[in-house]
Protein backbone atom coordinates (compact mmCIF):
# COMPACT_ATOMS: atom_id res chain seq x y z
CA UNK A 1 0.00 0.00 0.00
CA UNK A 2 2.70 2.35 0.84
CA UNK A 3 4.46 1.93 -2.25
CA UNK A 4 0.86 2.84 -4.25
CA UNK A 5 0.98 5.56 -2.35
CA UNK A 6 4.55 6.41 -3.01
CA UNK A 7 4.10 6.28 -6.92
CA UNK A 8 0.83 7.68 -7.24
CA UNK A 9 2.56 11.08 -5.80
CA UNK A 10 5.78 10.37 -7.90
CA UNK A 11 6.40 13.57 -10.67
CA UNK A 12 8.57 10.72 -12.42
CA UNK A 13 6.40 8.91 -15.27
CA UNK A 14 7.04 5.07 -15.79
CA UNK A 15 7.20 4.73 -19.80
CA UNK A 16 5.90 1.53 -20.67
CA UNK A 17 5.91 1.17 -24.10
CA UNK A 18 6.88 2.97 -27.32
CA UNK A 19 4.11 4.64 -28.09
CA UNK A 20 3.87 5.82 -24.37
CA UNK A 21 7.29 7.32 -25.40
CA UNK A 22 6.04 8.59 -28.19
CA UNK A 23 3.00 10.52 -26.62
CA UNK A 24 5.12 11.92 -23.83
CA UNK A 25 7.89 13.39 -26.21
CA UNK A 26 4.73 14.91 -28.58
CA UNK A 27 3.04 16.39 -25.62
CA UNK A 28 6.05 17.94 -23.97
CA UNK A 29 7.13 18.87 -27.45
CA UNK A 30 3.57 21.07 -27.64
CA UNK A 31 3.78 22.72 -24.01
CA UNK A 32 7.49 23.00 -24.58
CA UNK A 33 8.35 21.48 -21.89
CA UNK A 34 11.89 20.23 -21.22
CA UNK A 35 12.55 16.40 -20.51
CA UNK A 36 14.25 14.68 -18.94
CA UNK A 37 14.39 11.25 -19.25
CA UNK A 38 16.37 7.80 -16.60
CA UNK A 39 16.97 4.75 -18.97
CA UNK A 40 17.15 2.28 -16.45
CA UNK A 41 17.88 -1.97 -15.86
CA UNK A 42 16.68 -3.97 -12.68
CA UNK A 43 19.70 -5.74 -13.36
CA UNK A 44 21.78 -3.11 -12.83
CA UNK A 45 22.79 -1.67 -9.26
CA UNK A 46 24.20 1.61 -10.26
CA UNK A 47 21.00 2.37 -12.03
CA UNK A 48 18.78 1.31 -9.39
CA UNK A 49 20.56 2.87 -6.90
CA UNK A 50 19.41 6.60 -8.88
CA UNK A 51 15.72 5.77 -9.07
CA UNK A 52 15.72 7.78 -5.53
CA UNK A 53 17.54 10.32 -6.31
CA UNK A 54 15.98 10.74 -9.90
CA UNK A 55 12.64 10.65 -7.59
CA UNK A 56 13.60 13.21 -5.70
CA UNK A 57 15.44 15.58 -7.98
CA UNK A 58 12.35 15.22 -10.20
CA UNK A 59 10.57 16.99 -7.56
CA UNK A 60 12.55 20.11 -7.09
CA UNK A 61 11.85 20.78 -10.85
CA UNK A 62 7.75 21.11 -11.56
CA UNK A 63 8.49 23.17 -14.84
CA UNK A 64 9.86 19.95 -16.30
CA UNK A 65 8.95 16.28 -17.47
CA UNK A 66 10.64 13.07 -15.70
CA UNK A 67 10.63 10.10 -17.30
CA UNK A 68 12.17 6.28 -16.34
CA UNK A 69 12.43 4.17 -19.31
CA UNK A 70 13.34 0.26 -19.15
CA UNK A 71 15.84 -0.63 -21.58
CA UNK A 72 15.20 -4.17 -21.30
CA UNK A 73 10.70 -3.35 -21.45
CA UNK A 74 11.18 -0.24 -24.09
CA UNK A 75 14.28 -1.94 -26.11
CA UNK A 76 12.84 0.14 -29.08
CA UNK A 77 13.08 3.46 -27.77
CA UNK A 78 16.30 2.60 -26.20
CA UNK A 79 18.12 1.13 -29.46
CA UNK A 80 16.57 4.24 -31.37
CA UNK A 81 17.95 6.62 -29.27
CA UNK A 82 21.28 4.50 -28.82
CA UNK A 83 21.33 4.18 -24.94
CA UNK A 84 24.61 1.62 -24.78
CA UNK A 85 24.67 1.57 -20.81
CA UNK A 86 22.96 1.93 -17.58
CA UNK A 87 22.03 4.80 -16.02
CA UNK A 88 21.75 7.29 -19.41
CA UNK A 89 20.24 10.13 -18.87
CA UNK A 90 18.68 12.21 -21.50
CA UNK A 91 18.01 15.81 -22.17
CA UNK A 92 14.95 16.63 -24.82
CA UNK A 93 13.74 19.83 -25.90
CA UNK A 94 11.11 19.75 -28.47
CA UNK A 95 11.29 16.20 -29.26
CA UNK A 96 15.10 16.32 -29.78
CA UNK A 97 18.17 14.99 -27.40
CA UNK A 98 20.26 17.94 -26.39
CA UNK A 99 22.49 16.20 -23.95
CA UNK A 100 23.54 12.46 -22.87
CA UNK A 101 25.00 11.57 -19.43
CA UNK A 102 25.76 8.42 -18.88
CA UNK A 103 26.88 7.01 -15.31
CA UNK A 104 25.58 7.01 -11.36
CA UNK A 105 27.43 10.43 -10.66
CA UNK A 106 24.45 12.17 -8.50
CA UNK A 107 26.30 15.82 -8.50
CA UNK A 108 26.75 16.12 -12.14
CA UNK A 109 23.29 14.76 -12.93
CA UNK A 110 21.98 17.79 -10.57
CA UNK A 111 24.27 19.87 -11.86
CA UNK A 112 23.31 19.24 -15.38
CA UNK A 113 19.58 19.09 -14.79
CA UNK A 114 19.65 22.58 -12.77
CA UNK A 115 21.48 24.65 -15.77
CA UNK A 116 19.18 21.83 -18.50
CA UNK A 117 15.81 23.75 -16.56
CA UNK A 118 17.30 27.02 -16.33
CA UNK A 119 18.30 27.29 -19.68
CA UNK A 120 14.67 26.00 -21.11
CA UNK A 121 13.37 28.25 -18.63
CA UNK A 122 15.06 31.32 -20.33
CA UNK A 123 14.17 30.52 -23.99
CA UNK A 124 10.68 30.09 -22.70
CA UNK A 125 10.52 34.01 -21.54
CA UNK A 126 12.40 35.41 -24.31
Amino acid sequence: MEDQELQKNSRVVKVNSAESWNFYVSQAKSQACPIVAHFTASWCIPSVFMNSFFEDIASSYKDALFLIVDVDEVKEVARRLEVKAMPTFMFLKDGKTMEKLVGANPDEIKKRVDCFVQSSRLVHIA
